[in-house]
């Protein structure tokens, strides 16, 4: 038996997809990938895959991680483009590793977010930020199972950074903000949410989210990889934590 942790990303139009088609996605490329799967045991067996702080539907993402468990042992340098050539496009897959001691899951507790705002011109987006980050309380409602929610933001946000960018001659802002993973979890929309509720910020174009890394929080602000203690000597295919 072998543990993997896999690190992939979600992006282009199947940001828009929800986590469940992604999973039934992601269990047909390890199919089509011969990858030899432990299965659970019962009426019903399934392949033993545990998802690890998916990103919400509407969100891309270049730091999702799941862990799969083999019957076999594979060369997780081997197993890697292979397993990536059968993800359908978006669905890409940037590392493998073995497992070694400890869950993966202690290892996550915050994730960095990139927040495109078009439209919004970057002094703007400052002086919410700004706004935000001034006061305790900044409570938004969500739509969840169980009916309408009311959630304190302002507590799981550990950092706010903003820049500006340029898109066909219009520069806008971007927010590059640090959430704690809370529950119930505080999704980029509900930062917006709170920047509309303390600064009246109304993006006049829908804003596009991405995660850009997801580990444990250092004493700077930081977030730490959370496959680093994993990790051989080879380098990974790309360092989306630096």
């Amino acid at each position: 038996m072998q543990k993997l942790r896999l690190r992939y990303a979600k992006r282009g139009r199947l940001r828009f997809t929800s986590h469940r088609d992604i999973a039934r996605a992601f269990e047909r490329a390890l199919r089509r990938a011969h990858v030899p799967m432990a299965f659970s045991q019962g009426f019903n067996p399934h392949p033993k895959i545990s998802w690890i702080g998916a990103a919400p539907t509407g969100a891309a993402s270049e730091a999702e991680y799941v862990e799969i468990q083999l019957v076999e042992v594979v060369e997780p340098a081997s197993l890697l483009p292979e397993l990536d050539k059968a993800m359908p496009p978006g669905l890409d897959l940037l590392e493998v590793v073995q497992a070694t001691s400890g869950s993966l899951a202690d290892r996550i507790d915050a994730s960095r977010w990139q927040i495109e705002v078009p439209g919004v011109p970057h002094a703007e987006l400052v002086a919410a930020v700004e706004a935000f980050l001034a006061v305790e309380v900044a409570e938004v409602e969500r739509l969840t199972k169980g009916g309408m929610r009311t959630i304190n933001v302002r507590p799981a946000v550990v950092r706010a950074r903003t820049r500006e960018v340029s898109a066909d001659s219009q520069p806008y802002g971007i927010l590059d903000v640090v959430v704690r993973q809370t529950t119930p979890a505080v999704r980029p929309d509900d930062v917006l949410s709170a920047l509309r509720v303390v600064a009246a910020l109304e993006p006049p174009v829908p804003a596009k989210a991405t995660r850009m890394a997801q580990g444990r929080l250092d004493d700077g602000g930081g977030i730490a990889d959370p496959l680093a203690p994993d990790r051989g000597p080879e380098p990974s295919r790309d360092d989306v934590h630096s």
